[in-house]
């Protein structure tokens, strides 16, 4: 059985992985011939997340694509984040009252 700070953690890498893409694609807006990178995300058969960068087959930007995604990861990570933090407190209470 995954824990759930692992799993949390697999999120929060998913979540910078695509946060690095579309900073990257922002970056390289006006490159001539750039092709944007793309996060997947695939769910593992335990738990958790793991992500692979692809290329996206055309040339060009898509701002508004990367604007949002900026955003989704944003939001992705802090949630992650606090599922995180939440799992550390529990462990530490059932510590402290095994004690």
């Amino acid at each position: 059985m995954t824990s759930i700070s692992s799993i949390a953690l697999s999120g929060m890498n998913a979540a910078r992985s695509s946060l690095n893409a579309s900073a990257h694609n922002v970056a390289n807006l006006n490159t001539s011939g750039f092709q944007r990178q793309e996060s997947v995300q695939t769910a593992q058969s335990g738990a958790g997340v793991s992500t692979a960068l692809t290329t996206a087959s055309s040339e060009g930007s898509s701002l508004e694509t990367d604007m949002v995604s900026q955003l989704q990861a944003k939001n992705s990570f802090l949630a992650n984040l606090s599922v995180f933090k939440t799992s550390d407190k529990m462990a530490g209470a059932l510590l402290d009252l095994k004690v």
